[in-house]
């Protein structure tokens, strides 16, 4: 409802809903406020609508994140698939043909943490575990990767539980 704080590239948002018969539903990010325009609120259609504007910027951000940090990567020799899928407990996966699921609600995160996501996932490209070699990997792509899975895993409660 209107009032609430919301996440997003980690930052918080107010949240303003409006009402108006004659709108056409939208969720827009402007000047500090993320703000939903509904012809009926009710809690549920509010959170599918946000719902479906992370989404919606999680497949740009992610797409874009991705192009900048693949070229750290030597091993990846073409950009992989991504499906973005909610999860409760994972940011994401890698499949073992290289498909990477990613979830949506990594978008309200920091793009440094966005950046180490794909990166452990891009890793397991190469390696299929999390073994010796993967962290020797991970630590080449982002040296500092630990600082930034602390500072994920130290907000993924609100990231998760925010829409």
């Amino acid at each position: 409802m209107s009032g609430e704080s919301h996440f997003y590239l980690g930052r918080r948002y107010l949240l303003k809903v409006r009402e108006d018969s004659k709108c056409t539903p939208e969720v827009k990010l402007l000047r500090g406020v993320l703000e939903v325009n509904a012809r009926i609120i009710s809690p549920e259609k509010i959170k599918s609508l946000l719902f479906d504007w992370y989404k919606a910027r999680a497949r740009e951000v992610i797409d874009r994140r991705l192009d900048e940090v693949i070229s750290q990567t030597l091993w990846v020799k073409e950009k992989p698939p991504i499906r973005l899928l909610s999860m409760q407990t994972q940011w994401g996966s890698c499949s073992p043909n290289g498909q990477l699921t990613l979830n949506p609600h990594l978008v309200k995160a920091p793009r440094e943490c966005i950046d180490y996501v794909l990166l452990h996932e891009l890793c397991h490209i190469a390696e299929h575990n999390h073994s010796e070699n993967f962290y020797r990997l991970m630590k080449q792509v982002m040296p500092h990767w630990e600082k930034v899975k602390e500072r994920l895993d130290g907000m993924a409660y609100f990231y998760l539980n925010d829409v």
